[in-house]
């Protein structure tokens, strides 16, 4: 049977597959129609297949051979984590950790306030009925200035009795990282400090105290090419800085993990997590320890609910992909740090992929796959050059380079923002298909601070015209060509959608006169007149003529005619090509709001 179905199906040649698809695009551009340029500008073809595995290498490794390319185990275990602000009474704390460990969390995030150091007695209130051999625990926030915290912790897991390779810790120690992200340059008495505590937990194996956070580049809106040459740059400084204040390279190597962002680049993530083990690899010789985090970058507070599919897919492309923990934050993490339900849906999109997708029973299944394994050598052969950049003039010790990887994260996130404004980039509820009836979560902080998203900028817009005295309508003045009227209609709806007017849309007038009435019966602010090109010439003039005063009317589309229109004083025009945010803005100020 298979032999006969192969005779029906003959293999098809690369040229053959080319030359239909140049045939297909009628002489359109193939690179501008079907080649994907990343966030970090490299190139991503349409389709690959098994030739283009030639010449990859590590291909036939197994899950738990160097150099990782498949895994750093046998198996697909990984941690269930969720982050426990240290903002509520440290007993409170306790008794939030205990249910959610009774509801599958399995690694506990403990994330201290600014200059917060705990005692001895905080940590026998936070582990109060937790079994400490059963759990990873993690703190952030921590700092080589105020290290009593590892100190405290230390000393509770001696009163415990519980054996030193039961204990299963990451602390975030990070001086490098802090004053990179501050704009300065770490002081030599925090690595003098940071080597006396990782000799403090030489017998600690399991125990991790040196904290890369490539998340942090991630949610300031880079590309993953910038996050994992940061992140192995960043792994490199601690190694050399570490040896050369005498640890040996394994114990160096041995103090270090990493916490990674997700994306909202399915593929393109995963491809990051399988890259990133090689890299280390080359880098240390040595087993990497990863931590992923779903990524602030592309949270978004109206629609909220859309980041739980968000969460959904960024927490299976790491977990396809292979790494240690995991934490998806609340969906409305936006509002006061989450609510109870926000955290409960977070863990459980972790405890179904587990339980009933089994993604926990595969290693590695994108092992083989064309488009992956192309995917994840791209990723791993430009984070190498960024890498070699960064060491060529200094590493991260270097105050120049350290200023230019801080513009070009700039850079690439006033690119995206861009991209995002024109609507080349995504955000689903936000410059596209918005929720037209969703308002602005109570709580919610549009401030920017304490981390930055894509959306903010359409949501204070948003805001701007939920908080006016009255929302603004946007009548749909649709004549015509039915196809091409409503099509513009559609496109106009989601348009002044993003912003939060009032849509009045319409089927179809009969006639330009008869919608010219039901404009000045509804007494909108905004009305667009949408039909085809051809009819937009005679009846564009006759609206703006009949149109009451103060009344602006735009014209959906990009026509030929465009000149002769404007040459009438017809100045508003929305199409594909408009800048979405900038142009709502100026609607609203011409509105008064």
């Amino acid at each position: 049977m298979t032999e006969k179905l192969f005779k029906e199906f003959p293999p098809v040649l690369t040229q053959q597959w080319e030359e239909q698809i140049r045939l297909d695009l009628k002489g359109a551009d193939y690179e501008k129609k079907l080649v994907w340029k990343t966030t970090d500008g490299f190139r991503v073809r349409p389709y690959y297949r098994e030739e283009d595995l030639k010449g990859i290498p590590h291909l036939d490794s197994l899950p738990g051979q160097k150099p990782y390319l498949r895994g750093t185990g046998p198996d697909n275990i990984w941690l269930i984590r969720q982050g426990f602000p240290l903002k509520d009474s440290l007993s409170q704390v306790n008794a939030s950790v205990l249910e959610a460990l009774n509801r599958g969390v399995e690694s506990i995030g403990f994330i201290l306030r600014q200059e917060q150091e705990l005692t001895p007695q905080d940590m026998n209130t936070l582990f109060k009925g937790v079994f400490l051999p059963a759990v990873e625990v993690a703190f952030e926030g921590v700092s080589c200035k105020k290290p009593g915290t590892l100190h405290s912790f230390l000393e509770f897991v001696r009163t415990t009795g519980t054996p030193s390779e039961q204990v299963r810790a990451r602390f975030g120690f990070d001086p490098a990282g802090d004053a990179f992200f501050a704009g300065s340059m770490p002081q030599p008495e925090d690595f003098d400090v940071l080597r006396g505590l990782i000799e403090t937990c030489r017998d600690y194996p399991r125990v991790r105290l040196v904290g890369i956070p490539g998340f942090r580049i991630h949610n300031q809106g880079s590309g993953v090419v910038q996050e994992l040459a940061f992140a192995m740059g960043m792994g490199y400084e601690y190694i050399r800085i570490l040896t050369s204040g005498g640890l040996s390279p394994d114990m160096a190597a041995r103090s270090i993990h990493f916490l990674m962002g997700i994306g909202t680049h399915y593929f393109l993530e995963m491809a990051k997590f399988r890259a990133i083990r090689v890299f280390w690899n080359e880098v240390s010789e040595s087993k990497i320890a990863v931590h992923a985090t779903s990524g602030s970058w592309s949270q978004t507070a109206y629609d909220m609910y859309v980041n739980l599919l968000r969460g959904t897919t960024q927490a299976m492309s790491a977990v396809l992909a292979g790494v240690d923990s995991l934490e998806v934050l609340p969906f409305d993490g936006i509002v006061a740090g989450g609510t109870d339900q926000g955290y409960r849906l977070a863990r459980n999109i972790q405890v179904i992929l587990r339980e009933e997708a089994h993604f926990d029973q595969v290693t590695d299944p994108a092992a083989g796959s064309y488009y992956i394994e192309n995917l994840t050598d791209s990723v791993l052969g430009e984070s190498r050059i960024v890498y070699r950049q960064i060491l060529q003039t200094g590493g991260f010790s270097d105050p120049q380079t350290c200023d230019r990887f801080r513009e070009t994260i700039n850079n690439t996130r006033e690119r995206r923002l861009q991209n995002l404004a024109g609507r080349r980039e995504i955000l689903v509820g936000i410059n596209q298909y918005p929720d037209a009836a969703g308002k602005a979560p109570a709580g919610v902080l549009l401030s920017g601070e304490g981390g930055m998203r894509a959306a903010l900028g359409f949501e204070k817009l948003r805001l701007r015209t939920e908080q006016a005295p009255e929302i603004p309508a946007v009548f749909l003045l649709t004549f015509g060509n039915m196809a091409m009227c409503r099509a513009r209609a559609q496109f106009s709806a989601g348009f002044f959608g993003v912003a939060g007017f009032r849509i009045l849309d319409n089927n179809r007038f009969a006639t330009v006169e008869e919608g010219i009435q039901a404009a000045r019966k509804s007494g909108a602010r905004i009305v667009v007149a949408c039909s085809s090109d051809d009819e937009y010439e005679q009846a564009v003039p006759l609206i703006a003529r009949s149109l009451d005063p103060g009344t602006i009317l735009t014209v959906a589309g990009d026509p030929s005619c465009k000149e002769a229109l404007t040459d009438q004083g017809i100045n508003h025009f929305i199409s594909i090509r408009s800048n979405v945010l900038e142009t709502l803005l100026e609607y609203q100020k011409e509105l008064g709001l």
